[in-house]
């Protein structure tokens, strides 16, 4: 069985490690812990055709972000600012924290 847990939240800052756009640097925009992906702001775009409609009466091809594998990704921790893994520890009242494993700051409570 495959575990969807995911280490990631919406505007968190991640580096891409692998892929066309790796070494770009974006925050999360969206995230789709069922498919393991996430969409990242300015990174892996892909071209759609669109028809004119009422919305886009113009019509053509639009640039869009595409989603990207949470594997290809890492986080990057706000006080030493290095991409990272993260490690979720019990703090006291029994809430849990991602902590980031090189600095040991937490990231935040979950």
């Amino acid at each position: 069985m495959i575990s969807n847990k995911i280490n990631f939240r919406k505007g968190d800052n991640v580096l891409v490690i692998s892929g066309d756009d790796k070494g770009k640097k974006g925050k999360i925009v969206g995230i789709f812990p069922k498919k393991m992906r996430a969409i990242i702001e300015s990174v892996n775009f892909l071209k759609k055709h669109v028809k004119p409609t009422q919305k886009v009466p113009q019509g053509g091809v639009i640039k869009q972000e595409g989603s990207l594998h949470i594997s290809n990704i890492k986080l990057i921790c706000n006080k030493c600012n290095k991409p990272t893994n993260i490690k979720r520890e019990k703090i006291k009242e029994g809430k849990r924290a991602r902590i980031c494993k090189k600095c040991g700051e937490i990231i935040d409570k979950v």
